[in-house]
C-alpha cells in the first residue's frame, strides 16, 4: 500500500528526477530505521554462484544505482546481491535529457542514459564506506569518447581499478546506447576483449591473493548463430558467469504507446519472453559448470521460477522494482524457497 502511494506520486514527476527521489527516499528510510518495518527480509536459503555464496538467488541489475550510492538502503530491501554501475574510467553525463521514459500501460521502461556516472574513483569510495554483506557486482563500460578500437584499454582501466574492491566483476558489452558497443559482442573484437582480461585478472589474483569471479552481459537480440559463437568464447576464455538479458532494441509490444517510439533499450514486461529464450540457449550450449544469470521483465515471483527453470542460477530485477516495489524481493524469495 505504501509503495503504490508512493509509485502514483512519482509517476506524476519525470521519470529521471523520479529515479533519484525514489532512491534518496530509500536512503532516508534505512537511515530512520523504517525500511526495515516496512519491508521485511524474508528467510531464505544461500545459494553458491562463481564459487561466490550469494545470501539469496535475488539481485539488483546494473543501472539503478549507476554510483554505488545507495548500497545500503537497497541490501536493506533484502537483495541477495547488487551489481552497481555501469561505471567507466572517467565521470560522464552521460545523453542528453530526457534520456528516460516510463511506458506503464507495458510495466516497461524505455532509456537512452549512455552511462551516466560520476568515474569510477567516485564508485570505490562509495563501495569502501559501505556496510553490508551483500554481494557486491561491479559492471564496467567503456567512455562514450573512447573509440570502439581502443575500448580494451577502457575495460583494462575499470577491472584493474574495482577488482580489489568487487565480490564479481560485469564485463558490459552490451548496452544499446553507446554507439559500437554492442559490436564487441562479436568474432575478433569480442576474443581480443576477452584475452585481454581474463590475462589481467590472472595477474591480479596473484597481486591481491584472491580470485574476482568475471561475467559477461549479453543483449537479448542475439541469433541462435550469435548465441553459439558466443557461449564458444565464453567457454575458451573460461569466463566465470553470463548475464542474460541487457535491454532490448525491439519495440515488440509497445509500438502504439506513448514513447514507444523513443530510442533507446526496452526493459520491462515485453522484453521478458524474448531474455527467457536467450536463458534456454544459453543454457543449451554452455558447459553445465558455467552459470547464468538472469536478468528481463520479471515482474513476480512466478517470472522468477520462469527464468530459474529456463537454467539460470541466480536473477535480477530493475523495471519490476520501479513497477511493483520492494515488495517484489521477498515475494521472488519466498516463491523461489517454496520450490527448493
Amino acid at each position: 500500500m505504501f509503495y503504490q502511494l508512493m509509485r502514483s506520486l512519482m509517476f506524476k514527476l519525470d521519470a529521471e528526477k523520479a529515479h533519484y527521489l525514489g532512491l534518496k527516499s530509500l536512503n532516508i528510510l534505512e537511515m530512520t530505521g523504517l525500511l526495515s518495518l516496512l519491508y521485511p527480509k524474508a528467510k531464505a536459503s544461500s545459494v553458491t554462484v562463481m564459487g561466490l555464496k550469494f545470501p539469496n538467488a535475488v539481485g539488483l541489475a546494473a543501472g539503478l544505482d549507476k554510483n554505488g550510492d545507495y548500497i545500503e538502503a537497497l541490501a536493506g530491501i533484502g537483495f541477495g546481491f547488487i551489481e552497481i554501475g555501469t561505471v567507466t574510467p572517467r565521470p560522464q553525463e552521460g545523453n542528453p535529457k530526457p534520456r528516460l521514459f516510463r511506458l506503464p500501460e507495458a510495466q516497461a521502461i524505455i532509456n537512452r542514459m549512455g552511462f551516466n556516472n560520476l568515474g569510477v574513483e567516485h564508485l570505490i569510495e562509495q563501495v569502501k564506506i559501505a556496510q553490508t554483506d551483500t554481494i557486491i557486482g561491479i559492471n564496467i563500460g567503456k567512455n562514450f569518447d573512447t573509440p570502439v578500437e581502443q575500448a580494451v584499454e577502457d575495460y583494462l582501466i575499470g577491472l584493474r581499478k574495482v577488482y580489489p574492491h568487487a565480490d564479481y566483476v560485469t564485463i558490459n558489452i552490451s548496452s544499446p546506447n553507446t554507439p559500437g558497443l554492442r559490436t564487441l559482442q562479436f568474432g575478433e573484437s569480442l576474443n581480443e576483449l576477452l584475452a585481454a582480461l581474463k590475462a589481467e585478472q590472472v595477474k591480479l589474483q596473484q597481486q591481491y591473493q584472491r580470485y574476482v569471479p568475471m561475467a559477461v552481459k549479453v543483449a537479448p537480440d542475439l541469433t541462435a548463430e550469435e548465441v553459439v559463437e558466443l557461449a564458444r568464447s565464453f567457454t575458451r576464455f573460461e569466463i566465470d558467469a553470463v548475464i542474460t538479458t541487457n535491454t532490448t532494441m525491439s519495440r515488440e509490444g509497445v509500438e502504439d504507446l506513448q514513447y514507444g517510439d523513443e530510442a533507446g533499450g526496452l526493459s520491462g514486461r515485453p522484453v521478458f519472453e524474448k531474455s527467457t529464450e536467450i536463458v534456454r540457449q544459453f543454457r543449451k550450449e554452455l558447459p553445465e559448470y558455467l552459470p547464468i544469470i538472469a536478468a528481463g521483465g520479471i515482474m513476480s515471483g512466478a517470472d522468477a521460477m520462469k527464468k530459474l527453470d529456463a537454467g539460470a542460477s541466480l536473477v535480477q530485477i530493475y523495471s519490476g522494482l520501479i513497477y511493483q516495489g520492494p515488495k517484489l524481493v521477498s515475494e521472488i524469495v519466498q516463491t523461489i524457497e517454496k520450490r527448493t
